[in-house]
């Protein structure tokens, strides 16, 4: 039998960091979402920024009532993102449900498990991102039914921006959004994209065009929005991270406005 390994104690404690990371950003998704989590890995997180997932439970298909659901996770699923620390930004990563829920609603629920960090919904991130590209006039492309991107339409009006155009693809399930190639999707922008348009906000945080931005922005010849993308550039911003990331569209290369 071999004698027991001697285990040595260190005798002085180690320094610690502050933190592992210097920021850190939580990002709540749905049980299906395939899409968000790499975007945020390629766009947002790095060595000075780390991204911290929760997801909540989410019912196909994609209905004004099944997004409204989910409501009643928001304070668990942020409590469970490092609980006891704090964060730099906080992201509910879903569209349709951030206008039916509203922007004010989530963000009450997440600061009552976060108190005091700064939120962000792909809708008005969106917004904030149309209007520092300077759009006023805009296209807009959805995955959702009629019934679904009606609300996305009238949130976008209620902002101030005139619509000049919106299309729909009709699915019902996010899994299928998601599965919408990026070059099927720079073909669908060119047909969304009216003439007069400033720009094209592209909606759902399943659908992958910020895989594409710079195909649809090449194709179109106008600054490309969506929500992913948004979302990532509101994140960055929040950090303090100003760096222009031209990869990724011309989004990406433009400062947020604070408040």
């Amino acid at each position: 039998m071999k004698s027991p390994v001697e285990i040595r104690l260190y005798s002085a404690r180690p320094t610690l960091d502050a933190r592992p990371l210097k920021k850190r950003v939580g990002l709540i998704i749905l049980s299906t979402d395939h899409t968000t989590e790499p975007d945020f890995q390629r766009m947002v997180a790095g060595p000075d920024i780390g991204v911290y997932v929760a997801r909540i439970p989410f019912a196909n298909p994609v209905t004004p009532d099944n997004l409204r659901a989910m409501q009643p996770s928001l304070i668990e699923a942020a409590a469970l993102i490092l609980p006891g620390e704090e964060l730099d930004a906080i992201c509910y990563s879903c569209t349709a449900a951030s206008v039916v829920i509203g922007d004010a609603e989530i963000e009450a629920a997440i600061q009552a498990a976060k108190p005091g960090v700064p939120v962000v919904t792909p809708p008005l991130a969106g917004v904030r991102g149309l209007r520092a590209l300077g759009a006023k006039r805009i296209s807009v492309l959805t995955p959702y039914t009629v019934e679904t991107s009606r609300p996305m339409a009238s949130y976008f009006a209620n902002h101030g921006f005139d619509i000049a155009s919106f299309t729909c693809l009709g699915l019902r399930d996010d899994r299928e959004m998601a599965r919408i190639s990026p070059t099927a999707l720079v073909e669908l922008a060119r047909d969304a994209m009216s003439d007069d348009a400033d720009a094209l906000f592209i909606s759902c945080t399943a659908v992958r065009a910020a895989l594409a931005a710079i195909d649809i922005e090449k194709a179109t010849g106008r600054p490309l929005v969506s929500s992913n993308l948004a979302s990532a550039w509101s994140c960055l911003r929040l950090c303090g991270d100003e760096a222009a990331r031209p990869e990724f569209g011309r989004l990406m290369t433009m400062p947020m406005a604070r408040g």
